[in-house]
């Protein structure tokens, strides 16, 4: 694996999985394997679970690792073609990029969507760059349109957490009082299109995500319906992709709560966090003892361990 930007970059998702959870069993196994090896996370975007979870798992490794804030604590990088840099951005990633690679082993980047121009966005200008300049191994640590680390755990927790071969999983539109990108629902769905696991997606009308993710899978409207005997609750805000980046709806009927849990088969609740309690979803959901939020988190350094692993394999 050269390269880790989505679920279609791992050669068997089972093997994966099993590394995972081989990781999590006993995390420090693989400790000589990064030795003199140096990981360096770039952050456009601030973070919380993927800077700590992603730092721990290099440790993990023995890895050096670097972090890197752009744009807000650090170094300004200006990142389109043909601008005449006479503003406040004294480099181009263009040549950023090459230089960051020279001293590093691997790269970490996570690059928001800026719902400025969606083919901008769609194309991954930022992570895409990296990619084809760096000349070593980059992790999306979330995109623009993806955020594989988050899914790669969505789907090792839902393993953990299963009570049957094939459970029903529903991804959930709620209100938020900001746009957020689609990057956590698009790659979900694509992840779990990769699985036997029967997923639907629901949302008001407006909020349909991209064709190449969603593929023949038709999203249902009616929020209630699709709950209807849901083993997985997966709750997710994200702007509009038809009118894009833009907030049709923050209609509180859509917010997760006893309600809608009632007509479930007894679901676990997940949400890659942070949350907005009482928008995204109730107190007593969220506290409840079907509320997984935290395990699910915890399985974010898991995933970027087992990713790490495989890069650093490839390495010997």
């Amino acid at each position: 694996m050269k390269h880790f930007t989505s679920v279609h970059d791992l050669d068997n998702l089972d093997e994966a999985l099993k590394l995972a959870l081989q990781l999590k069993k006993d995390p420090y196994q693989f400790q000589s394997l990064g030795k003199n090896k140096t990981l360096l996370l770039v952050f456009f975007n601030s973070s919380l679970r993927t800077r700590l979870s992603t730092q721990k798992a290099g440790i993990n490794l023995g890895m050096n690792v670097i972090v890197f804030d752009i744009n807000e604590g650090g170094w300004k990088l200006e990142t389109e073609l043909g601008v005449i840099m006479d503003g406040d951005k004294p480099e181009h990633i263009r040549e950023a990029v090459p230089v960051i690679g020279k001293y590093c082993d691997i790269i970490g980047v996570r690059s928001f969507a800026k719902f400025e121009n969606r083919e901008d966005d769609y194309q991954e200008k930022i992570i895409q760059q990296f990619v084809d300049y760096a000349g070593v191994p980059v992790v999306s640590m979330e995109a623009a349109t993806r955020h594989p680390l988050q899914s790669f755990a969505d789907h090792l927790t839902i393993e953990e957490h299963k009570t049957k071969a094939r459970p029903k999983v529903v991804m959930t539109w709620a209100p938020h009082p900001r746009a957020l990108p689609q990057a956590v629902p698009n790659s979900f769905v694509e992840w779990m299109r990769q699985t036997d696991y029967e997923l639907v997606v629901t949302h008001p009308e407006g909020y349909e995500l991209a064709p190449e993710f969603m593929g023949d899978l038709k999203p249902e409207y009616d929020q209630m319906k699709a709950f209807e005997g849901a083993d997985f609750i997966y709750a997710k805000s994200w702007a509009s992709y038809s009118d894009y980046g833009q907030v049709l709806s923050k209609d509180r009927s859509w917010t997760v709560s006893d309600r809608q849990m009632a007509v479930t088969n007894n679901a676990k609740f997940m949400h890659c966090l942070p949350v907005r309690r009482n928008m995204i979803v109730s107190d007593s959901v969220i506290d409840g003892p079907n509320s997984i939020v935290v395990p699910e988190a915890e399985n974010r350094l898991f995933s970027a361990q087992a990713v790490l692993k495989m890069m650093l394999d490839q390495m010997k």
